[in-house]
């Protein structure tokens, strides 16, 4: 349900997947859930605790995060003007995407408390193996996203199919790409640390 609930990484896969087509936006959740290994193992080692408690660590990762938002929303607006100067889709590199999914997951400061928060109550604490347990459970969390983002993929890839060589199509995915980015980089900005 988390993950499917609307969010930065299930819209990006979506709109990747109506700009690109589902090969883009499957390739794109690849990267988002590998970003996941990197929570995954700062949550399990006790990193993310100590980045959270920081208030300097804190600002830090929500502005580059933000930052990349705020860039991402920039390069669908000027996506957007390219395609009616072309009057066609180009079709972006594959490790391009991939880099880009990860990079977006990565730096998404929400993520990182959603680790730090949600996992540890399904911890076992006398079973032992505290960090083990972490990592099994960031592992099945990466393996039902990647499942739940590649059928979004997928589902949006084949409604756009028929219109994604539309420049106008292809233009106002484009704008509410960028829209979109751009709201959720400004989201970031005003997150609040709870501790």
């Amino acid at each position: 349900m988390l993950t499917i609930a609307p969010g930065p990484d299930n819209l990006f896969v979506l709109m990747q997947s109506m700009s690109h087509g589902k090969k883009a936006g499957v390739i794109t959740a690849l990267g988002l859930c590998s970003g996941i290994t990197v929570h995954t193992m700062a949550a399990a080692l006790g990193l993310s605790a100590i980045l959270y408690q920081s208030a300097f660590a804190f600002q830090l990762i929500k502005w580059v995060g933000a930052g990349y938002l705020i860039y991402l929303a920039w390069q669908a607006f000027r996506e957007s003007r390219e395609s009616v100067k072309t009057q066609k889709v180009d079709r972006l590199p594959l490790p391009f995407l991939f880099k880009k999914g990860f990079i977006m997951n990565v730096v998404n400061p929400k993520v990182g408390l959603f680790f730090l928060a949600f996992l540890p109550q399904f911890i076992n604490v006398e079973k032992g193996q505290i960090e083990l347990q972490m990592i099994a459970l960031g592992l099945i969390f990466m393996v039902q996203a990647i499942a739940i983002f590649t059928l979004i993929a997928v589902f949006a890839g084949l409604l756009a199919e028929k219109w994604l060589m539309h420049p106008l199509f292809h233009r106002t995915i484009s704008k509410v790409k960028g829209i979109l980015f751009l709201a959720i980089g400004i989201q970031f900005l005003f997150m609040k640390n709870s501790h």
